[in-house]
């Protein structure tokens, strides 16, 4: 509610309302003080019934606070980079925060740009995020003023915090999930080694399977780029190679669609000769597979929503560092057989390739 000559409401009149002092109104709708619950319930109401609007510039004098957070983005329109910002911005939009998104580009010129224009616009903190988990210089040595976390990235500085995915246990997760299932040859086809999650998620399906002494050697894994052509071609050697491999836990979804494609024109069925899981949970992708894929889902939407309350207790805290690894889901479809009920056919009567569909071995084969 409005008065009738257009001024905004005050905050002096939803104390009135509320029949409290000025200063109670004040520390119930800034957060401030030790209130009885009731009376900062009274107010709010008030507030709520008067239709009162807080000023954000006098709120953020009050407790010297901008109320805003800058997100230093490597990437502003990746796959990977938008469910991870719109965590980040849940989290803040809940605390009434305002997010400043500035796209890096991985460009360090272009980054000091927008660092400074952040700083110059008082932020309370930084959010740094990227579309890997390799390593990354952190911001530790420009001696920022501000908290810095760094999400789906990881710094550089051990004294920095980087929130990331905990792909070892994602490869664990695939190896458990197909052995539960019955399976006993396995393959990886995944991207480049080069890549930390590539090398983590290897690890942990490696070990998993060693666990239940199930041997993965080199000649099962495969790496090469993030596609579904090189999917379709690792297959294919790996069908010649060895033709009674039963189940594949590939580094992407992408790469799973060419693999699953190589299976089927090489006359494998899929979930029953052959259970395959995927890493993404690319929807778009998963979904519209022929069967729908299994996938290792990243979590990347929770991921930045834990990121940025982890830096919003850092605004108003201690600052904190090192390297927290949020867990991955495992979103379970036909390609895997869980849901199907399928059994493999017998060697006996599996068709063998005839021989490689290309020239050269996948990389890493």
């Amino acid at each position: 509610m409005r008065e009738q000559n257009g001024s905004a409401v005050t905050m002096t009149e939803v104390a009135r309302h509320a029949g409290v002092s000025l200063g109670t109104a004040s520390k119930a709708l800034n957060g401030q003080g030790k209130l009885r619950d009731e009376t900062r319930r009274r107010v709010m109401d008030a507030a709520q019934e008067l239709g009162f609007q807080p000023n954000a510039l006098a709120r953020g004098l009050a407790r010297n606070r901008s109320y805003t957070v800058g997100l230093l983005a490597t990437e502003s329109l990746d796959r990977f980079s938008l469910p991870l910002h719109r965590g980040v911005e849940n989290a803040l939009g809940a605390d009434r925060i305002s997010v400043f998104l500035c796209d890096g580009r991985g460009d360090p010129v272009r980054e000091q740009f927008y660092i400074d224009q952040l700083l110059s616009r008082r932020v309370d903190g930084i959010v740094v995020t990227g579309v890997q988990s390799d390593e990354r210089p952190s911001l530790g040595q420009l001696e920022l003023p501000v908290p810095v976390v760094y999400a789906y990235s990881r710094s550089a500085d051990a004294d920095d915090l980087s929130v990331l995915p905990d792909d070892r246990f994602g490869g664990r997760m695939a190896a458990e999930h197909l052995l539960g299932l019955g399976r006993r040859t396995f393959a990886h086809i995944t991207g480049p080694i080069s890549f930390a999650a590539v090398r983590e998620r290897l690890d942990g399906f490696r070990s998993a399977l060693a666990e239940s002494g199930v041997e993965l050697s080199d000649e099962r894994v495969y790496s090469g780029p993030w596609r579904e052509s090189f999917g379709r071609q690792a297959a294919a050697e790996l069908l010649r190679r060895h033709p009674d491999v039963d189940a594949v836990l590939c580094g992407s979804d992408q790469v799973a669609r060419g693999v699953m494609d190589s299976l089927r024109e090489n006359g494998y069925r899929v979930p029953d000769d052959v259970a395959v899981i995927g890493y993404d949970n690319w929807e778009l992708l998963a979904l519209d597979a022929r069967p729908a894929l299994t996938s290792i889902d990243m979590g990347l939407e929770e991921l930045g929503r834990y990121a940025a309350q982890r830096l919003l207790a850092m605004i108003d805290g201690p600052r904190d560092g090192g390297v927290v690894r949020m867990p991955p889901h495992l979103i379970v479809r036909e390609s895997c057989g869980a849901t199907a009920g399928v059994t493999p056919r017998p060697l006996s009567e599996r068709p063998f390739p005839a021989g490689p569909t290309r020239q050269e071995a996948p990389e890493g084969a």
